[in-house]
């Protein structure tokens, strides 16, 4: 009884209690992946800061009940009133600046949302001038950065960059045959805070001051696959900082290259053979393109897996041409490398070509024509014959551009010498194709071409020309007769057909008699 009347009375909260229901930031998480530094729908900026760290006093949490109007996050933060600017780093001593430099990152690991451009103003533009006094430190340091500095560093870049994207509404303009380099590109409400970030993370990286040793345990593979997972970005301001800098960590950080390759890889291999959608395949074989060019000579196996598994197949997709000079360019720098490989990447070529897309086809025949100019006369012969049947068939083309494209490949002195030194394969195969456009193509341009080339053919070799100009005419000859029989069999058969239709008797097909349906 007296247990429940003093079970009644009102008791008295601890302190303790208070200060840890007031004080939800101690023990805040620390996951940096993109689906933790979102905003909230009813929020407009978040934090992400590591456990155990000083908070500085512009962040600060409290519960519901102490904040009136406050705007509660998901993980029990806002946006303390006192959110201020720190000392400059003038204002301290110089054995003070990185301890001062590790609160200035912690007070920008707030992210806000610039969705709604009239919140935060002020609060931004402190984040703003905060970065901005970080880059400026970085790119004047002249000791060597501690390895406190270095985490906190990078968890507030991964806090600030990585993020889920949220892709546009728009058509698949892509598929129905538009440039989607004529689209307005799409731009970041965040790039004003993104930029600097970029810069500070650039910056970073290339400063001598940034000992390699020690930055990879925090740039880490993880780390590089959230960076490559931004190249999907629309904005093509990002995608341009990170060419710069995943270039920078390339050459920085040589432990991390093969992974890098083959991150890059499998990015790649998404695009190629599942989604066929990413915005920054250009970016990406830009990199590759001054990494294929530092490659030592043999070239390793890897890397001639790689021009077979990963670049040649990128000619697959209807985007090509949002990437295809900077495709073309890693292409030739393997062929530059090893000229054996021309054989290869031509075969590759082959394999792709367009059947249904001329201007695909016409990106083909230009890069055809930069391989063909520096294969060799070895490896021009392995191929000749399957190329020189697809080139016939592009003079045949309908589309006056293909047909015009492939005719130039005649202005080439480097390919016109191949074609020269193997005319007694090349002429049979090219000769039917050049007279049928001689005789109907509907493009005077592509006449005119065809002329000229049928003139080199003949002033270089008379005899072999008129050999193959016999053997074509005489081809057309049989195949007029087959035509002739073929048409003269059917009319044949259409005339039996109306008489045994007359006389309602079964039409005899091959010499024999349809079952009747009785003996079914």
């Amino acid at each position: 009884m007296l247990r429940q009347i003093l079970n009644k009375l009102p008791r008295k909260s601890s302190s303790k209690n208070a200060e840890n229901r007031d004080t939800l930031y101690s023990n805040a998480p620390t996951n940096s992946r993109s689906s933790d530094l979102g905003t909230s729908k009813s929020g407009n900026l978040t934090t992400s800061l590591p456990p155990g760290n000083s908070v500085p006093d512009a962040v600060k949490s409290y519960s519901n009940k102490n904040v009136r109007g406050a705007n509660l996050k998901p993980n029990g933060f806002v946006l303390s009133s006192s959110y201020e600017a720190l000392p400059g780093f003038r204002d301290v001593p110089n054995a003070e600046k990185q301890s001062l430099f590790i609160k200035k990152v912690s007070l920008c690991c707030v992210v806000f949302d610039f969705t709604d451009p009239t919140k935060h103003l002020k609060e931004k533009e402190i984040k703003r001038q905060t970065l901005l006094e970080l880059v400026d430190y970085v790119t004047k340091a002249n000791g060597k950065f501690s390895e406190a500095l270095m985490q906190e560093l990078v968890k507030m870049v991964s806090a600030n960059l990585f993020r889920a994207f949220t892709p546009q509404p728009r058509e698949n303009k892509v598929a129905d045959g538009f440039d989607l380099e004529e689209e307005e590109p799409s731009m970041d409400p965040a790039w004003p805070h993104l930029q600097v970030v970029h810069e500070l993370l650039l910056r970073f990286v290339a400063s001598p001051e940034t000992d390699a040793k020690l930055a990879k345990r925090y740039i880490d593979h993880s780390f590089i696959l959230k960076l490559l997972d931004l190249f999907d970005s629309e904005d093509p301001r990002e995608r341009e900082y990170l060419k710069t800098i995943l270039h920078r960590v390339y050459g920085k950080f040589m432990v991390h290259r093969p992974f890098i390759r083959k991150a890059i890889n499998n990015i790649f291999y998404r695009f190629i053979f599942e989604t066929e959608k990413h915005n920054g395949i250009s970016e990406l074989l830009e990199i590759l393109g001054s990494i294929i060019n530092g490659f030592a000579l043999p070239l390793k196996e890897e890397h001639k897996l790689f021009l077979v598994r990963a670049l040649i197949p990128l000619h697959k997709p209807k985007s090509l041409a949002m990437y295809h000079q900077q495709l073309s360019y890693c292409i030739m720098q393997f062929v530059e490398k090893d000229c054996k490989l021309a054989d290869t990447v031509i075969r590759g070529l082959l394999k792709y070509w367009p059947i249904t897309n001329s201007s695909k086809e016409v990106l083909f025949l230009s890069e055809l024509e930069e391989v063909l100019e520096v294969t060799q006369p070895s490896e021009f012969q392995r191929c000749m014959v399957p190329l020189f049947r697809q080139v016939a068939h592009c003079l045949n083309s309908s589309h006056f551009q293909v047909a015009e494209r492939a005719l130039f490949l005649w202005n080439n002195d480097h390919i016109e010498n191949l074609i020269r030194q193997n005319r007694k394969v090349i002429l049979p195969i090219i000769l039917p194709a050049l007279e049928k456009n001689a005789e109907n193509h509907w493009n005077q341009a592509v006449h005119s071409l065809t002329l000229n080339v049928r003139k080199i053919f003949n002033e270089l070799d008379p005899e072999l020309f008129k050999e193959c100009l016999l053997q074509f005419q005489e081809d057309e000859s049989k195949e007029g007769e087959v035509a002739a029989r073929r048409e003269s069999t059917w009319k044949r058969l259409e005339e039996v057909a109306a008489k045994k239709a007359a006389s309602n008797e079964p039409v005899l097909v091959f010499g024999k008699a349809p079952p009747s349906t009785t003996s079914l």
